[in-house]
């Protein structure tokens, strides 16, 4: 915008780019209207619309009470807590949008639009995370190179650091107008954006691999949950997962274009149209896969049953071998390696001293079951 300004009677100004307005609006944008202020002093050069603001307002908020309610219901606490916050901060943002449609130059209705929808798919994305992990179990530990928490800690970390990185980044642009300082909020939001598409990058190929490892071992699947991953309505929330992946990928690569060029990009104060499809409906998309698709129906109330702990190297092996109850009766003692297995029916006997027979075979397998050759991280 140029800096060349022309008073009129009335203290009025205008500037070479068109703007026009009353110099004591101008000091204070808040006081505008687009009666009184021209949109060149707006946070956008157009007016959010009314009708599609509210509708995707009304399906977020209808997403968060669901999630809220299924939650609830099937004790997905970890998952509801995620949706939660991520649905919420969609829902708050869209009503930003809303309230600048009628006050197009709020500039606190904009830092609430701002931040709640840059930051409310990180959330999403965790939520995403912490399915995984139990996904993980259901086929078997051993066809994954890590262990179910590393999926989570990794991932939820690195969903951690985008978060603040994005809540940094506009907590200084909301607190400025200095175009330097706006520029460095602008770039640390960026920043936590591109890494969160790294991330999901990354989470994206860890989940490709186990689903590769899933694909060729089908004989060696989790007998416990055998049933589960038959049905469809399990099938069903894997696919859903992949189209919520893939559609929060597409969104936040959209976000980083857009904030690329600053806060007054073209992407950004002008093609509202673009910003409706690529962030509003990929997130529709996203929350309905998580929503209609939620892991406490998708699991068919085995959610708890496939928890893992933060607390002890090696899963529970009564709770992730599953099948006959000689299986079940093998306890860890101590480091995982083969000599420090344990059965409770008889005294505890090293692989070594075990030459042959179909017993030995039966606890080998099922060592390898839970930790894998060669163990895993």
């Amino acid at each position: 915008m140029s800096s060349i300004w022309h008073t009129q009677p009335g203290l009025t100004f205008t500037n070479t780019t068109g703007g026009y307005g009353n110099l004591t609006l101008y000091n204070n944008t808040n006081l505008c209207t687009v009666q009184t202020c021209s949109m060149q002093f707006a946070q956008f050069r157009y007016i959010p619309t009314l009708g599609g603001n509210t509708v995707y307002a009304v399906i977020f908020a209808i997403f968060f009470f669901s999630q809220i309610g299924l939650g609830l219901v099937h004790r997905t606490w970890g998952y509801m807590a995620a949706t939660f916050f991520g649905l919420l901060l969609e829902t708050i943002g869209y009503v930003a949008r809303i309230r600048m449609h009628f006050s197009p130059f709020n500039h606190d209705d904009f830092l609430m639009y701002l931040v709640a929808l840059t930051i409310a798919p990180a959330f999403l994305s965790a939520a995403i995370y912490l399915c995984l992990s139990r996904i993980v179990i259901v086929y078997g530990t051993h066809l994954s190179r890590f262990r179910p928490r590393t999926y989570t800690i990794v991932f939820c970390s690195c969903d951690f650091i985008s978060l603040l990185l994005q809540a940094v980044g506009g907590g200084i642009a909301a607190s400025t107008n200095q175009k330097a300082l706006l520029n460095t909020g602008k770039n640390i939001m960026l920043a936590g954006l591109a890494f969160q598409v790294f991330s999901t990058i990354l989470f994206a190929i860890a989940a490709g691999w186990f689903a590769k490892n899933v694909w060729s071992s089908k004989g060696s699947w989790n007998t416990r949950y055998s049933d589960l991953i038959h049905s469809r309505l399990f099938k069903a929330f894997l696919i859903g997962l992949v189209v919520a992946t893939f559609t929060i990928f597409i969104r936040s690569v959209y976000r980083c274009v857009e904030l690329s060029g600053g806060f007054g990009g073209h992407l950004f104060v002008s093609d509202e149209a673009l910003f409706m499809v690529l962030e509003g409906v990929m997130l529709v998309f996203a929350g309905t896969c998580l929503t209609v698709l939620h892991p406490g129906i998708a699991f068919q109330g085995q959610w708890r049953d496939v928890n893992y702990s933060f607390h002890h190297k090696g899963e529970n092996l009564e709770k992730n071998i599953g099948g006959s109850s000689s299986e079940a009766s093998i306890v860890e003692q101590g480091p995982a390696r083969p000599g420090r297995v344990q059965y409770h029916s008889q005294p505890s006997r090293p692989y070594s001293n075990q030459p042959s027979g179909p017993y030995v075979a039966q606890s080998n397998a099922s060592y390898v079951s839970q930790y894998g050759p060669g163990g895993r991280i």
